[in-house]
C-alpha cells in the first residue's frame, strides 16, 4: 500500500508515471484504431507496424517536451492581470510546442524507416503543419491542465507551509517559531520546535515532522541560516538537522559520516559540512 510519506517523496515519479501510462495507451489504442478502420476495406495500406510508430513516435515527442512545460508554467505563470502578455507568450510557445513536436515524430519515423529499407515522406506543407499544429494545441492546452490538476491535487494532499507573520518582520530576517499550513482546505499551525530535518527539493524545503512532510517555498541555505539560533545545522547540500533529534553519528571511510536521527531517519554528513557541524555542535553543548 502507498503510504502519503512515500507518495510525498516520489511524487514526481508518480506523476511521471502515470503521464507515461496515459500516453501510451491512448496511443496504442490510436494505432488499434487505425489499424481496425483500415481492415473494413479488407486489406490494409501499410503494414501492420506502421501505425504504432506513427502514434508512438508522437508520444515520446510529446514525453520529451513535457519538462518544457512544467518549466514554462514556472518561470511564467499566466498572469490574469496581464493577460495580454500571457496570451501572446504562451501562443508563441504552442507554436514552438508543436514545432518541436514534429521535428522529434519525424526524425524517428525517418529513423525506423531507413532501418526498415523504406521511405517515409511527411510532407512538409503549410497544410501539412497547420494540420499538426491544430492537434498540437490542444495536446498542449491538456498538458498544462494536467499539470496544473496534479500539481493543486498534490498541494491538497501533502500541505504547504508558509511563515506565520510577526509584526513588521518579513519571513527574510523573521525569527520563526511557526508555520502556518494549508492542507485539505484547513490551515494547521506547527510548531518549528516539533522539525526534525530539512530537505532540500528544487525551489521548496521539505519540513520533515515524524512521518509528514511539508514544502515551505524557500532555499535550504536561506532556511537553514534562519532557523540556526533554534538549533538547526546544515550537514548536507540537500538537508539539515535540527540538533536535538541526533541519536548517533558514525564515521565511514570515505570521509563522511552517517547521522542517525531519533525518528530512526540516517542521513549524510558530507565532508564540506563536518568541521562546521561540530563546531556548531561544541557551541551548542559549551552553552548548555
Amino acid at each position: 500500500m502507498i503510504t502519503l510519506m512515500h507518495f510525498q517523496r516520489y511524487q514526481t515519479w508518480y506523476g511521471t508515471l502515470f503521464l507515461c501510462s496515459y500516453i501510451f495507451i491512448n496511443n496504442t489504442i490510436n494505432a488499434s484504431s487505425n489499424i481496425m478502420e483500415a481492415q473494413r476495406d479488407g486489406v490494409l495500406p501499410f503494414m501492420l507496424w506502421e501505425p504504432f510508430i506513427w502514434e508512438y513516435s508522437s508520444a515520446i515527442g510529446t514525453l520529451l517536451l513535457f519538462p518544457a512545460l512544467i518549466w514554462l508554467l514556472k518561470v511564467s505563470p499566466f498572469d490574469w492581470q496581464k493577460i495580454a502578455r500571457s496570451l501572446l507568450i504562451y501562443s508563441l510557445s504552442s507554436i514552438v510546442f508543436s514545432l518541436s513536436h514534429i521535428g522529434v515524430m519525424v526524425a524517428i519515423r525517418k529513423l525506423v524507416y531507413t532501418v526498415q529499407d523504406m521511405h517515409y515522406d511527411f510532407g512538409l506543407s503549410w497544410f501539412e503543419l497547420l494540420y499538426e499544429y491544430r492537434k498540437d494545441l490542444w495536446g498542449f492546452l491538456f498538458l498544462i491542465v494536467v499539470i496544473k490538476t496534479y500539481q493543486y491535487i498534490v498541494s491538497q494532499l501533502t500541505g504547504e507551509a508558509a511563515p506565520i507573520s510577526q509584526g513588521e518582520d518579513t519571513p527574510q530576517n523573521a525569527n520563526l517559531d511557526r508555520l502556518l499550513v494549508k492542507k485539505l482546505g484547513k490551515e494547521f499551525i506547527i510548531r518549528v520546535a516539533h522539525i526534525d530535518w530539512l530537505e532540500s527539493s528544487g525551489n521548496y524545503v521539505n519540513l520533515h515532522i515524524g512521518e509528514r512532510i511539508y514544502p515551505l517555498r524557500a532555499t535550504l541555505t536561506q532556511l537553514s541560516e534562519q532557523l540556526e539560533q533554534q538549533g538547526f545545522c546544515r550537514i548536507h547540500r540537500s538537508h539539515a538537522i535540527r540538533l536535538d533529534t541526533v541519536e548517533s553519528i558514525t564515521p565511514l571511510p570515505s570521509g563522511d559520516s552517517e547521522v542517525k536521527l531519533t525518528t530512526g531517519k540516517v542521513l549524510n554528513l558530507s565532508r564540506r559540512y563536518k568541521e562546521p557541524f561540530k563546531t556548531y555542535l561544541n557551541s551548542v553543548t559549551t552553552h548548555f
